[in-house]
């Protein structure tokens, strides 16, 4: 093979730090960019592949004749690149690529910007995403001031192509379009954040876009490029933050892909017990390779500095870290050290981590990881894998298990609820109720209660209310804010009909209640891993199924303490301790919700001298079945 020091657009030391895994805008040189070339204007094709025997540029603009743009190997870096004079934005594109064998691949572009909307599977020529004009510097600076960590954070999971959808023969609403129906909702509920399903773009509707074939590409269901800037851009200017899903942990087999990108195993593990997983049918990321590494760093510091997103939730973390995760015996290999942990994917979150820490200030990086591997959440020098929080994956499936059950069988299970409250401190950690827990048989959140309709709403409120007093900060899925019924469906649009019903509406109302109190008082979320923010009243009140607690600010200026009835039983001799004497002041119950969305006053209770649950002073209180009482008193202690 042949080598030159090519045309000068990537350079000898852009070839070193892409060998080294460190050339974080990597993307700026790899790919199709728009460029003048000794004074000619078109486009620059540069693509990693480092087994192939040819490459070429293949395309509309030469009816895709592989012989028509061959490409040049650049050093010996495994990069091929080709300049095409005269192109222009919007054009198809591909990279055909001889193997070794001597077969004929015809490859999308890792690094494109754009793709094909499916069932096409060609990239497009874009114009760059920094090109875009953002108005959202403000937003941008006051974010890099902030430790996310000691700030509300609400988030509300969505995805776009089943939110909302246009009637006639449309598919999809544009991203433009949902600039403004999505940011309206958000705002008006007092979400922080959205957190967004399959952007990246995707070929199979049904993967909800955890099957990636364009890493660098917004999906084209929605628009271009920009169209997808401006939705972000809108969505910072009413004080939004955005989160993509990111998926480093494996892509598919598509012939058109990353699979055996130049005719062997390029992107992927090349021994098939750590390239393949056996359950999703997809292909893993070697992470022992410098240039798949800095593929995917470089991807995720694209989206946060390039399309501005907040914060990236990190998918399948745990199988990304485990060797044997859903593999057989026989199906997998050990570590250098006989054990089942991937040392080398281990390094990738070190590295991922440590970078975004630095490159892309107060951004967040988000694990869904669903097993009790330690220090998720510390720094690396601390020898944790450098997170800033952790999906409470095992808070989601106690809390879910008991709010299932027939309230009678609760009072046997009360340490369902209490049992997160011994680890809380261990992580920084987000309770969800994500998508993967309203499809696949598993019910809606309203369908997964007890009771009559009645009774299934008031669980459903009793359950919210209890979660926004947690310490972790909040994650909700689309159409489980007003109670949708049936389980989601990427395929058709939220019931937002059921709005006209008084229960549905009334539910949405009351969750609206406790986003907006969520955002007022900081002891929700100054304190969220610190045993300072939280205090049992109660905590073995099981017999009634009826739990207390006091969330504290660190100044203790104004702290709230709630008191849940999970039972439809009356207790109007209901007592419950509190630290002082004084008023306080009902700010939400389970029949008016939030006093002050209500525009009602909130009633104030004065706390009666007598020991009760510990504490000097009580609350004589009626409490109904399934009742939800939130007060609001100011308490100022030694620290």
């Amino acid at each position: 093979m042949s080598v030159n020091q090519g045309m000068g657009l990537i350079t000898e030391m852009d070839c070193y730090l892409f060998g080294k895994g460190r050339h974080y805008e990597i993307y700026k040189k790899l790919g199709a960019h728009a460029v003048i070339h000794q004074g000619v204007s078109g486009f620059y094709f540069a693509v990693w592949a480092p087994h192939a025997e040819a490459v070429s540029v293949v395309g509309e603009f030469n009816y895709w004749d592989p012989g028509a743009n061959p490409c040049t190997p650049l050093l010996q870096s495994g990069i091929w690149e080709c300049f095409i004079p005269g192109l222009s934005v919007g054009l198809l594109y591909k990279f055909a690529i001889r193997t070794r064998r001597g077969d004929l691949l015809y490859k999308a572009d890792p690094y494109a910007r754009a793709a094909e909307f499916r069932p096409g599977t060609a990239s497009r020529l874009a114009a760059e995403p920094w090109e875009f004009t953002w108005s959202d510097a403000k937003w941008l600076e006051d974010r890099a001031k902030e430790d996310p960590r000691q700030q509300p954070m609400s988030i509300y999971e969505c995805h776009l192509g089943s939110w909302r959808k246009p009637e006639g023969y449309r598919e999809f609403y544009w991203y433009r379009e949902l600039a403004e129906q999505l940011t309206a909702y958000v705002k008006d509920m007092g979400y922080t954040h959205v957190e967004l399903m399959g952007i990246a773009e995707h070929p199979l509707d049904g993967s909800w876009g955890y099957q990636v074939t364009g890493y660098y590409a917004p999906t084209s269901r929605f628009g271009a490029p920009d169209d997808f800037a401006y939705l972000v851009d809108s969505l910072h200017q009413a004080g939004i933050g955005v989160i993509l899903d990111w998926v480093p942990a494996h892509f598919p087999k598509d012939s058109f892909g990353l699979a055996d990108f130049d005719g062997e195993a390029c992107y992927e593990y090349a021994d098939w017990r750590k390239g393949e997983h056996p359950d999703w049918g997809t292909k893993v990321f070697d992470y022992g390779k410098t240039e798949v590494q800095n593929f995917l760093i470089a991807n995720a510091l694209f989206w946060l500095n390039e399309f501005h997103v907040d914060g990236l939730r990190v998918d399948a973390v745990a199988s990304m870290l485990y060797l044997d995760y859903g593999r057989q015996d026989g199906q997998w290999c050990a570590n250098q050290y006989g054990g089942k942990e991937n040392l080398e994917a281990i390094e990738f979150f070190k590295h991922l981590n440590s970078i975004v820490g630095k490159r892309a200030n107060g951004c967040v990086m988000i694990a869904e990881e669903s097993t009790a591997w330690p220090m998720v959440t510390h720094s690396p020098e601390e020898n944790g894998l450098g997170f800033t929080f952790k999906w409470n994956m095992g808070w989601m499936h106690d809390f879910l298990e008991y709010m299932k059950l027939d309230p009678y069988f609760r009072k046997a299970n009360h340490n369902k609820l209490t049992f997160s409250l011994t680890y809380f401190t261990s992580e920084n950690y987000v309770l969800v109720l994500s998508h993967d827990e309203v499809v696949h048989l598993k019910c809606s959140m309203i369908n997964k209660m007890p009771g009559s309709y009645e009774d299934k709403f008031s669980n459903l409120k009793c359950a919210y209310a209890f979660m926004f007093g947690h310490p972790g900060k909040k994650l909700i899925f689309m159409g489980q804010d007003f109670a949708q019924w049936h389980e989601w469906d990427e395929r058709v649009a939220l019931d937002w009909q059921l709005l006209g019903e008084k229960a549905n509406s009334s539910l949405k109302d009351f969750v609206k209640g406790l986003l907006h109190i969520y955002q007022k008082y900081p002891c929700l979320y100054r304190l969220d891993n610190d045993w300072k923010g939280f205090d049992w009243v109660n905590p073995n009140d099981g017999y009634r199924s009826i739990f207390s607690f006091i969330r504290y600010d660190c100044d203790h200026r104004k702290s709230l303490l709630f008191v849940i009835n999970f039972t439809p039983v009356n207790r109007e001799d209901y007592w419950v301790g509190v630290p002082k004497a004084g008023k306080y002041r009902l700010i939400l119950d389970e029949t008016i919700g939030s006093y002050a969305e209500s525009h009602k006053r909130a009633p104030s209770f004065s706390a009666v001298k007598g020991e009760c649950d510990g504490r000097p002073y009580h609350l004589e209180h009626p409490l109904p079945a399934y009742g939800i009482h939130i007060y609001e008193f100011s308490e100022r202690r030694k620290k």
